[in-house]
């Protein structure tokens, strides 16, 4: 796909963003056509797509609306797997995005995505809550208990393996993990900062949901190095052998 503008490391030029669109609807048209196998997506900068007058929250939620599908967005680093409820969100809208239905399907999708892409015969899903020790009998929130723990019963009478909702201050400890499949957090700095610590540049985001294997990396742009040589490709090359062996045993 032609560049509108020639490209300089680490500089914008919203000129260009039309073009991270059209390779992104390239990638999408092939997968769906079954020309590829697999995608794998480098970072994005989102502001410099909505300088240009495009509304653009990330390559998740795009390729979502673009194969008119529900999709969980889940890390996968460290020996963790960390699904979220909402992603690119300011964390002021992250309550009135909560719902029990919402809720409800992003376990679907998570417990099927295990199921189909990570062959997970009964996945075991642990919740987190949203407010500080699960919203503390409704004294610190009843997001918890009004909305949250409602989905889980749903999930569980669908045959679904979850448990919570869980603080999440004490989820990621060793023992509660144990046997656990993935984790479902409720916002994305919520989850993230725990996977990251313990597999930044090694983690791979996976979308589920999708009718296509989509994969990328655990890392934004880092505009302040590029063009310097010091960039890590790791969770890059993570992400591609990841992609090929999702692709491999669907």
């Amino acid at each position: 796909m032609p560049l509108a503008r020639a490209a300089t490391p680490g500089r914008l030029d919203s000129a260009n963003s039309r073009y991270v669109l059209a390779l992104l609807d390239r990638a999408i048209a092939g997968c769906l056509s079954g020309e590829y196998q697999a995608m794998v997506t480098a970072p994005v900068q989102k502001s410099v797509i909505n300088d240009a007058g495009i509304a653009f929250t990330g390559h998740t939620e795009y390729l979502a609306e673009r194969c008119r599908a529900g999709v969980v967005m889940m890390l996968v680093g460290g020996g963790l797997r960390v699904a979220l409820a909402t992603t690119h969100l300011p964390l002021a809208e992250v309550p009135r995005a909560l719902n029990r239905t919402s809720l409800l399907s992003v376990l679907r999708i998570l417990d099927e995505g295990l199921r189909k892409r990570f062959h997970v015969d009964k996945p075991r899903i642990l919740v987190a809550g949203l407010n500080p020790h699960s919203g503390e009998s409704g004294h610190l929130g009843r997001e918890d208990s009004a909305v949250i723990a409602p989905a889980i019963a749903d999930a569980v009478a669908a045959g679904i393996d979850a448990r919570g909702p869980i603080p999440a201050d004490t989820l990621f400890v060793p023992d509660r993990l144990k046997g656990a499949d993935a984790v479902l957090a409720m916002y994305h700095d919520q989850g993230l900062p725990v996977l990251k610590y313990a597999s930044f540049g090694r983690g791979v985001n996976v979308t589920l949901g999708l009718p296509f294997v989509r994969t990328s990396v655990d890392h934004g742009t880092a505009l302040d190095i590029a063009g310097k040589g010091k960039a890590d490709a790791t969770s890059l090359v993570e992400a591609v052998k990841l992609a090929i062996d999702l692709a491999r045993s669907a």
